[in-house]
């Protein structure tokens, strides 16, 4: 590994994991395998998705590597195999491919060791080690780092099963700066034939970089000064460079006055944040009616790439990381 990137790498400490894992037969549960990442790029300090992905933007040319752990989190050893597979985002989504699927990013990937045997409730470290070569071509690429167990048929299950857990791995490759932004293009308020309300907001991707959005939206001074609150948008999308989806806010009481309301929906993805406020009336049932924007601020993210940083060492950073499925 380079010294630019070698001194691209930050610490996490240790902190509880819980990365549940469930029988592909639906009978048995096989217990639970952690994976949690140990390491990621020091100039993504503030996003919070490279505490939880390997998300980078290299040169042709780099080596980057990431240490993660695997714990066994039962009583009994097992046996945890360590690859890399293909993923790719459709339909708004980050897909994962079955098995070993290879694809472009998993020919250059490598997961030393390849296979792990844990005692009860013992943890150990992996390192992924990824070699973008001299004559990649421009663009973002997608993966899995998969940590996989198997439990095989018994006498009391005629259907074994297998569990994965892992970290998406989002590179990007370019030989200039790397650059990530959306744009929140309108926000409309629709009330269902059952007359429950929801929010809907259309965005689209005006950067470089796939994005997963996430967010809340506060609805306030509506009729008599009332304040219906914060909630949560729908989480689950994905946008690649380019592509446009929208985000939800569900889980309204049917009860909610039409309004005027003043609402703000605030977004992000990373470090990449934006907010708007906007004046919305909630239709009758069945209806749909679209929001008058107020205001909007917005915040993208322009980086030149660990290819043209010099940095003389590592930075240790403190954060709460937790093992998960990679959802």
């Amino acid at each position: 590994m380079g010294a630019a990137a070698a001194a691209l790498a930050l610490l996490l400490p240790g902190m509880p994991r819980s990365a549940a894992a469930t029988a592909s037969d639906g009978s048995a549960d096989p217990g639970y395998i952690g994976f949690r990442l140990l390491e990621a790029p020091v100039v993504r300090r503030d996003d919070p998705r490279a505490l939880k992905y390997i998300v980078d933007h290299l040169k042709p040319g780099t080596v980057i590597e990431r240490r993660f752990e695997v714990d066994n989190q039962t009583a009994t050893g097992r046996k945890v195999q360590l690859y890399p597979g293909a993923a790719k985002i459709a339909d708004n989504a980050f897909v994962f491919a079955e098995g070993r699927t290879p694809n472009e990013l998993t020919r250059w990937t490598r997961v030393k060791p390849s296979a792990l045997t844990l005692g009860p409730w013992e943890k150990r470290e992996a390192k992924v080690t990824i070699t973008v070569p001299d004559t990649a071509t421009p663009g973002e690429r997608y993966a899995v780092v998969w940590a996989e167990s198997g439990t095989p048929p018994d006498e009391h299950h005629n259907i074994g099963s297998i569990m994965r857990v892992g970290t998406r791995v989002y590179l990007d490759v370019s030989n200039s700066g790397e650059y990530a932004d959306f744009r929140i293009q309108k926000i409309i308020a629709v009330r269902d034939k059952d007359g429950r309300p929801s929010v809907v907001a259309r965005v689209r991707n005006t950067g470089k970089r796939a994005l997963d959005l996430r967010g809340k939206l506060h609805i306030g001074e509506g009729p008599g000064g009332l304040d219906a609150g914060t909630h949560p948008v729908t989480e689950g999308i994905t946008l690649p460079p380019g592509g446009s989806g929208t985000v939800k806010v569900e889980g309204l009481e049917r009860s909610l006055p039409a309004g005027p309301w003043k609402v703000r929906l605030e977004l992000e993805s990373g470090m990449v944040r934006h907010s708007l406020s906007a004046r919305l009336t909630f239709p009758k049932p069945g209806g749909i009616s679209a929001a008058w924007i107020m205001s909007s601020s917005t915040r993208p993210y322009w980086y030149a790439g660990a290819g043209f940083l010099a940095l003389s060492g590592a930075v240790l950073m403190f954060v709460r990381s937790r093992s998960r499925r990679i959802a």
